[in-house]
């Protein structure tokens, strides 16, 4: 065994640990905060890698954005995806990968979290977030978290957050009009945001 695989074997077996710790002390009705979110993303890569699976590239909206990019400290029950990436082109959702599917699915499994845990609930459908189209340049205010080779997560930022909690807000009101007062938009920001940026 190469010195390089050996040190791989090593890290998943400290990762595998510190997943089985956070499992004990876990249930899947439990919201992910910023701890659990990381690691959740580290299984998923971790999963991608040993399954064989392609990279991947996955953009983030709702509250596992405000909490990663450090926008409002709250816990979430999910983690939405708004679009998958390639070399900067984003394309739909839906359906996910089946890669992807399977690795959140063993990461469920690893961290005791929900089914549906990682989902494309913000853009499934015509109805969907991305299928009516996404803010201006949305795509070059993304902010990237890279989990090994295996994943990249995209997360919104606080612009393109407003567009869709002001959405939401509208829609369906409660914690998303508190995650907009948390979001705090500027008056100055207001006519660039209706302007499309």
């Amino acid at each position: 065994m190469s010195p390089g695989r050996r040190h791989l074997t090593l890290r998943m077996q400290l990762f595998i640990v510190a997943i089985m710790t956070t499992r004990n002390g876990m249930n899947a009705g439990r919201p992910m905060d910023h701890r659990i979110l990381e690691m959740a993303f580290e299984s998923v890569a971790v999963r991608l890698r040993e399954n064989g699976a392609d990279p991947i590239e996955i953009v983030v909206c709702g509250g596992t954005a405000l909490i990663l990019t450090g926008m409002v400290p709250r816990t979430t029950k999910d983690v939405d995806i708004l679009a998958l990436a390639k070399s900067g082109v984003l394309r739909s959702p839906d359906p996910l990968p089946d890669d992807l599917r399977e690795a959140a699915a063993e990461a469920a499994e690893d961290m005791d979290l929900p089914a549906n845990w990682l989902n494309n609930g913000p853009s499934r459908g015509e109805g969907g977030l991305f299928q009516m189209g996404l803010p201006a340049r949305l795509a070059e205010r993304l902010h990237s978290q890279q989990y090994g080779v295996h994943l990249t997560v995209h997360f919104i930022d606080r612009v393109d957050q407003i567009h869709f909690k002001l959405y939401a807000a509208v829609d369906r009101g409660g914690y998303h009009i508190e995650d907009l007062r948390a979001l705090d938009p500027p008056p100055a920001k207001s006519k660039r945001l209706r302007d499309g940026l």
